[in-house]
């Protein structure tokens, strides 16, 4: 006889990141523990055990981004010799989720939802600011290594590609041309580009 605990067969990860499909294919309305458990192929009991409700399941997959911004980050930057072309890469990644005009307004209508709950909202903001200071980190790297001019703020620069990363996938899903990831290196590109010293030929569309 199997002792009584958590269920076994699918790890907390798998289940997050299904959530995160599901979410970006049901929006707020459509998203409930048997919709995440039917991805999973698990009985909706077995993640109301494991996160209590669907608002335990919402706060445990931010709890998770957190972490995977991290891990991220450094995976990334293994990868690339060019600290600009690690953080073109990483702003190409966190947008992954949100590959057609569908998914990303399912997505920001949860982000909407996040603002107008303190424990949300509370991990909305921890993942944003864990990103600029990843952000910052690949910028004064890229300073350091003379791949930005020395005159260039990390800070601010930081803040501008997290607002230009935000508006490059609204104006995406309103015009619906080409992809997400296509936009999104456009943009990055000609907001690095005044920051770049004379004769600058980064390999920004590494990947």
């Amino acid at each position: 006889m199997m002792p009584v605990g958590r269920p076994r067969g699918v790890d907390d990860v798998v289940i997050l990141r299904a959530t995160t499909h599901v979410m970006g294919q049901v929006g707020p309305a459509g998203l409930t523990l048997a919709a995440v458990a039917r991805a999973v192929g698990l009985a909706p009991a077995t993640l109301a055990q494991r996160f209590g409700s669907k608002h335990g399941l919402l706060l445990a997959l931010a709890n998770q981004t957190e972490k995977d911004i991290n891990e991220l980050v450094g995976r990334v930057r293994r990868t690339h010799d060019s600290a600009l072309g690690a953080l073109t890469t990483l702003m190409v990644r966190s947008v992954a989720a949100l590959s057609t005009p569908e998914s990303y307004a399912n997505h920001l209508a949860f982000l909407c939802m996040d603002l107008g709950d303190p424990q949300l909202y509370e991990r909305a903001l921890t993942i944003h600011h864990t990103q600029q200071r990843m952000i910052e980190q690949l910028l004064t790297e890229a300073a350091d290594t003379g791949e930005l001019r020395t005159d260039s703020s990390p800070a601010a620069l930081a803040r501008t590609v997290q607002a230009v990363t935000a508006g490059a996938g609204l104006n995406w899903a309103l015009e619906r041309e080409g992809r997400l990831e296509q936009r999104l290196r456009q943009e990055l590109d000609a907001v690095l580009a005044p920051h770049l010293p004379p004769h600058a030929n980064p390999d920004l569309e590494e990947s």
